[in-house]
């Protein structure tokens, strides 16, 4: 009896040994930009420890409005003293853009410099001059610019289609990036149109070779609810699944008497966390754990499985042959196959923020299962169904045959 224990004492140990040597964490060879959005901040506010308490939260870039050149300064000092990244905006930029990229310009805090907010094709020649007039005085740090969204309407864009719109901006303005805001989540439901931004804008990032970055809402008002975990995941991980190479949150910081009836913010209008700020925090520690998975990532293909899918999306089909089946139950999902490197992914998104969703996939011994942590194990060592829960991902990869 002894002797039956002690060998199978020594074949759990063994097995434990074994599952362990199974894990792998490829590490990262860089993190998806996180961007706290407007933080107009007071002089009060503008100090070290807001800052360190941003980057606790695990952001990494920032954009402040600052009121002129001194504030501006003394942001770039203490955002120096943090490790977090900035992109800038104050009067001066537009009125004397040479002499205040040159004060800035050689800040290592500094990443780029915010020139405009959803502008319409008009402002497109404007400003395509003047992303060159910086560039011509600094060509280390970008131009940024934000596009609406495709429910803005033909008035607010100046053209007749949300294509035209991006395409002609594409053209124009010789940006290193490209930047839109949509916010998805109203009352318990998704736009019905939201993918199908995603759609237009992944395509033309690729065609252009740019990268795009993309939002997730952080502060509620009007018919935006108070983000959960579980919106918040579903927008970060849709973005990523298309292809986003930038994470951008409105806004960090809640704004006090504001018409919009803003509240809620990681940081509440009386400068104290609220929930969302370690909601926030939790998934942007998966953010930095994935970016492996996704910075750099090339979009291979994108569909979504359910009876209905989302307007202007296509309908799930074949995958690549080390993954034999994929069934989900439930709204449905994205599934989106990447390549990084040598390394192939399949990303699947439960696009439902309030329910779980069945997941069922056979694959065979050569595929792995990427966990949250950024560890890799087989994914045999998983049975094949199981659920995922709202709004989360599950990802899969592989590695190319040369």
């Amino acid at each position: 009896m002894k002797k039956a224990f002690t060998f199978l004492l020594l074949f759990l140990a063994l097995g434990c040994f074994k599952y362990a040597k199974s894990q792998e964490n490829v590490g990262s060879k860089g993190q998806i930009p996180i961007l706290a959005w407007e933080w107009k901040a007071s002089s009060e506010e503008l100090t070290t420890a807001r800052f360190q308490e941003m980057k606790a939260a695990g952001i990494t870039y920032d954009f402040t409005y600052f009121a002129d050149e001194q504030a501006m300064a003394k942001g770039l000092r203490i955002a120096q003293k943090t490790g977090i990244k900035m992109i800038v905006f104050c009067p001066e930029l537009k009125t004397n853009p040479q002499k205040t990229v040159e004060k800035i310009m050689n800040s290592s805090a500094l990443a780029g410099y915010f020139l405009d907010d959803e502008p319409n094709k008009a402002a497109f020649p404007n400003l395509s001059e003047w992303v060159k007039e910086i560039h011509d005085i600094d060509s280390n740090h970008f131009c940024y610019i934000n596009l609406l969204p495709n429910y803005a309407n033909a008035a607010m864009l100046g053209v007749k289609t949300y294509r035209e719109y991006v395409d002609s901006f594409m053209t124009k303005v010789p940006v290193q990036f490209l930047s839109f805001d949509n916010y998805p989540v109203i009352g318990d439901s998704l736009r019905w149109n939201w993918y199908e931004n995603l759609e237009v804008f992944s395509k033309a990032a690729r065609n252009g070779g740019k990268p795009f970055w993309a939002f997730a809402l952080t502060l509620a008002h009007g018919p935006y609810p108070v983000p959960t975990i579980a919106q918040l995941r579903l927008q970060v991980y849709s973005n990523l699944a298309y292809g986003a190479q930038g994470i951008q949150y409105f806004r960090y910081w809640t704004p006090k008497n504001d018409p919009w009836d803003f509240h809620h913010g990681p940081i509440a209008s009386n400068s104290k966390r609220s929930e969302v700020y370690d909601r926030i925090k939790l998934v942007n520690k998966e953010i930095k754990n994935l970016s492996w998975v996704f910075l750099g990532s090339k979009v291979i293909s994108v569909t979504h499985t359910g009876d209905t899918i989302p307007f202007g999306t296509k309908q799930f089909g074949r995958l690549p042959p080390p993954i034999k089946t994929l069934k989900t139950e439930g709204k449905g999902a994205v599934v989106s196959v990447m390549e990084n490197g040598k390394n192939s992914f399949l990303v699947i998104v439960n696009r439902d923020f309030i329910s779980s969703m069945k997941l069922t996939i056979d694959c065979d011994s050569t595929v792995k299962k990427v966990l949250k942590d950024g560890t890799i194990v087989p994914a045999d060592a998983y049975i094949n169904t199981m659920e995922i829960d709202p709004g989360d991902a599950a990802i899969y990869m592989w590695t190319n045959k040369q």
